[in-house]
């Protein structure tokens, strides 16, 4: 794979930005709502498409029926700006989970070269900038679980010199340098080893993503980190009471040092009814895991979409509570009222997670621009939560990055 090359600007592909693009059945939007979504910088900081792209049959060109994400409905959505999440399952170390970290990565970037009219690669925030001036999609990269580094700090620059942007420092699992949200603790928060790897993203102008890490990393994190922390996909404990949410402190502590919180669609980290029911009944997830080991085996692109399918099937049986895309608007709300709307934004977990009913897909997003409108906020305050808070945030780890440059 080559080395990051940026944005790539074609000439005489030039659009206009203020031109709302045509869509075959678009959202029900007040032409205000429809201005201000289009003609602001809309940026989803994780989705998990990236496992699609690993199958050649797959066209990313082509408006799918499954799924969420593909060029036609991130346009439809408004979506400038988009990173991909390159993941394996906690269970999946060493060599093998560097070589499948590189693949998605590859899988990636061969999008960008198939598609140069509507994608282009971006590593900077000016690079976001310029890929929205001209027209294109800014395809961004990120590495979810640090077990992908396979505790080897030149695998983190590897991976840094091919474009990823941030790493969420674990998954659902511990690594050997940091403790999970959803593992028994065995680090007690970072490692030494682990601070050090917050210090070579810092001088990298790598974010640090602590979505899905212990609170104990967090504070680590905190403490460790020179630039502001970035949760990627993380929604608010308060409404929901996963450990995969922040709690409110964690969030004033995080907004505190100029950091954002992405807001994740996932029902499970919505609603407190959902996530309620399906520990109430055991046998859900195990029904699921079976049903999808037999039609999927280790095709996790698979493993996602059909997921997701059988708990809509569960829902339509009555055995699961529906959960309706309102509840993001609940959780931006929440974030908002702790720490501003300078701290938050939008980080979907699209083609990963179980999307409320209203938010199936990237099409749908200019909902949230229409109803936080309804809500009161005013418009400077909805293009920081579409995503000028990310850029901002991303500008400040680059600057700071510039000073630590040759620092130990």
């Amino acid at each position: 794979m080559p080395g990051c090359r940026g944005v790539r600007l074609r000439p005489g592909n030039w659009r206009r930005i203020s031109s709302l693009p045509d869509v075959a059945n678009p959202v029900a939007l007040s032409p205000r709502a429809r201005s201000l979504h289009f003609n602001s910088l809309v940026i989803d900081t994780h989705v998990d498409t990236t496992q699609r792209l690993l199958d050649p049959r797959f066209d990313f060109a082509n408006r799918h029926p499954d799924g969420s994400v593909d060029i036609p409905r991130l346009r439809e959505g408004g979506v400038s700006a988009i990173f991909f999440a390159v993941w394996t399952p906690g269970t999946v170390t060493g060599s093998a989970a560097v070589q499948r970290a590189l693949d998605q990565i590859e899988a990636v970037r061969r999008q960008i070269d198939l598609h140069p009219d509507d994608l282009a690669l971006a590593t900077t925030a000016q690079d976001i900038r310029e890929a929205r001036a001209s027209g294109h999609i800014a395809i961004l990269l990120g590495i979810e679980g640090g077990h992908l580094i396979n505790s080897d700090l030149t695998v983190l620059a590897r991976f840094h010199s091919l474009g990823a942007r941030y790493m969420t420092l674990t998954h659902t699992l511990n690594v050997e340098w940091a403790d999970a949200s959803t593992d028994k603790p065995a680090h007690n928060g970072l490692t030494d080893f682990g601070k050090q790897v917050i210090r070579q993203m810092n001088r990298a102008g790598m974010m640090v993503d602590i979505s899905h890490v212990s609170d104990k990393t967090f504070h680590d994190a905190l403490a460790a980190s020179a630039t502001p922390l970035i949760a990627t996909h993380s929604s608010c404990r308060a409404l929901c009471d996963a450990p995969r949410n922040l709690s409110d402190e964690m969030i004033r502590q995080l907004a505190a040092k100029g950091g954002v919180v992405q807001i994740n669609f996932h029902a499970g980290f919505l609603s407190e009814a959902f996530r309620s029911a399906m520990k109430a009944d055991p046998g859900i997830d195990e029904k699921i895991d079976r049903r999808i080991d037999e039609m999927c085996g280790e095709d996790h692109a698979c493993r996602l979409l059909e997921a997701d399918k059988m708990i809509r099937d569960l829902v339509a049986q009555g055995k699961l509570p529906r959960v309706e895309w309102t509840e993001i608007l609940d959780h931006i709300d929440h974030a908002v009222k702790l720490v501003g709307a300078d701290h938050v934004g939008l980080g979907s977990d699209f083609d990963g997670a179980d999307m409320p009913y209203g938010m199936d897909d990237a099409s749908q997003l200019p909902r949230i621009t229409e109803a936080l409108l309804e809500k009161g906020y005013s418009e400077s305050d909805i293009q920081k939560i579409l995503g000028g808070n990310m850029l901002r945030l991303m500008q400040d780890v680059e600057a700071i990055a510039s000073n630590l440059e040759g620092t130990p």
